[in-house]
């Protein structure tokens, strides 16, 4: 009895990265300061060797991917918007968070990167970006992945890893 072949590409270059600010807030009544990080990320994506080409993914257009990825997210202020402790509004060229309540920040809204994660922890832009690389693989037809794994590095040797099964 055989089992189904699988293979793993993992790409992590020094074009593939995003400085940006944020700040999370933690249990009880507490919001830290805002500050920022040069994020690194790792991209793994598993699956069976496409027939006719004989690899999982085309790494030029991996790396294309999460390069216009991470860009989008690079020089911005990374903002949850699913914190209950936090109201985002915008305001014309404005994007105003308040935190419970009370009035913290003003940015220019050309500076904000609006996510729809509850927080800006490390764990959660993993996630977040995974889900975007899966959407982007299943509209270009890659049908053969069995998984995708994110690792996002926010400051020498403290990283998360997100892991999805694509089913």
């Amino acid at each position: 009895m055989t089992g189904r072949s699988e293979f793993r590409i993992a790409v992590s270059k020094d074009n593939i990265i995003f400085a940006s600010a944020h700040f999370i807030t933690f249990p009880g009544h507490r919001c830290e300061t805002l500050h920022g990080h040069n994020y690194r990320t790792r991209v793994v994506i598993e699956g069976a060797l496409d027939p006719e080409a004989h690899y999982v993914f085309d790494f030029v257009e991996v790396k294309r991917l999460m390069k216009r990825l991470t860009d989008e997210i690079d020089h911005k202020v990374l903002l949850p918007l699913h914190n209950p402790k936090l109201q985002i509004s915008e305001q014309d060229d404005a994007v105003m968070v308040s935190y419970e309540g009370r009035p913290r920040y003003r940015f220019p809204k050309i500076d904000c990167a609006l996510l729809p994660v509850p927080n800006t922890t490390v764990e959660m832009l993993a996630q977040y970006v995974a889900g975007r690389v899966r959407q982007e693989l299943a509209a270009s037809g890659a049908v053969h992945l069995h998984a995708i794994e994110m690792e996002i590095e926010e400051t020498f040797g403290q990283s998360a890893t997100y892991r999805e099964s694509l089913g």
